[in-house]
């Protein structure tokens, strides 16, 4: 497999996940004593390169949003490691971690622009409203909307504050955690060309965490899909759209909306529920829901390896 420190092209990587695990205790009785732990990552390897957005798609529950928030240390890590630009993430204090946040930024809605500016000693003061103003005109916003409340403005309006809020400290790195699950499409499309125009504006890369597919295809160079806290398959999203090779893969595929009341695409339907996280099935997490599972994927943990350049997956069935 490609090194967690390397890009997918083999160029050094901006942000280097390698074996990220988070295991949160299970507590019961009295003294509250660990009887188990919910596995909602379990050992997820990959690398983003510089310029990059890297998608990350699963179902609810998956782990996927869990990453992305152990990547920025807004949840600690079990074990694994996380690098930036070379950097040991996961060994920084408090004070550094803070620092480090400038660079590493993630898309939430309702925070305020001015509090952010002033938290990161960028701007205080009329100095912090202005850079308010400027950035809310970065992202389609009128400068006037820096004095309206948060209930004052629609979804869509919503988002593009929390996109301003990330780029208020100049990251080079964001978090993008279902930017648009709660958007019209419309409005979904017009999120997502922005932030396609940000990225080339300011030279950012995206972690671009959803569960939608259709959404996924049309932000991301490549695509990172995870189920039960493990990657399943990762390639350039090209590849995966025309090619997928896991069987989860092909079956979130099928459930794509073809742009065309002619054609139909075969669905594949998964059966059963997803497995708890507190308790993972043997093997191979998807065997229980996968159609061409046989009784060695209930044995064996599939190796997540490189199928064909650039491609990994897995199935020992691939």
């Amino acid at each position: 497999m490609t090194s967690a420190s390397q890009s997918g092209n083999g160029s050094p990587a901006l942000v280097a996940v390698r074996d990220l695990k988070k295991h949160f205790p299970i507590r019961r009785g009295f003294w509250s004593r660990t009887v188990g732990s919910v596995k909602a990552v379990d050992g997820v390897t990959f690398s983003i390169e510089p310029g990059e957005v890297l998608g990350l798609v699963g179902e609810s529950g998956c782990g996927k949003t869990t990453a992305g928030r152990c990547i920025l240390r807004l949840i600690e890590p079990t074990s694994g490691d996380v690098e930036f630009r070379g950097q040991d993430v996961l060994s920084l204090d408090r004070r550094d971690i803070r620092s480090l946040r400038r660079e590493m930024q993630i898309i939430t809605v309702g925070s305020m622009l001015v509090e952010a500016l002033r938290i990161h000693g960028i701007a205080e003061g009329d100095a912090g409203k202005s850079r308010a103003r400027e950035l809310l005109e970065v992202v389609g916003l009128q400068p006037q909307h820096a004095n309206r409340y948060p209930h004052e403005f629609s979804g869509g309006q919503r988002q593009r504050i929390g996109i301003a809020r990330a780029l208020s400290v100049n990251p080079k790195f964001i978090v993008c955690d279902e930017p648009v699950s709660a958007l019209d499409v419309s409005v979904q499309a017009q999120v997502i060309n922005l932030l396609l125009d940000l990225k080339e504006k300011f030279d950012l890369t995206f972690l671009f965490i959803a569960h939608d597919l259709a959404v996924v295809e049309h932000i991301s160079d490549r695509v990172a899909v995870m189920y039960l806290g493990k990657l399943m398959e990762l390639t350039e999203a090209d590849e995966l759209y025309r090619k997928p090779l896991h069987p989860y893969t092909k079956a979130l595929m099928s459930a794509i909306p073809i742009p065309d009341p002619r054609a139909k695409r075969e669905r594949i339907m998964l059966e059963g529920d997803v497995p708890s996280p507190a308790n993972p099935p043997s093997g191979c997490p998807f065997h229980p829901r996968c159609q061409i599972a046989t009784a060695e994927c209930a044995e064996i943990v599939p190796e997540f390896r490189e199928v064909e350049p650039g491609h990994h997956v897995a199935c020992i069935k691939v």
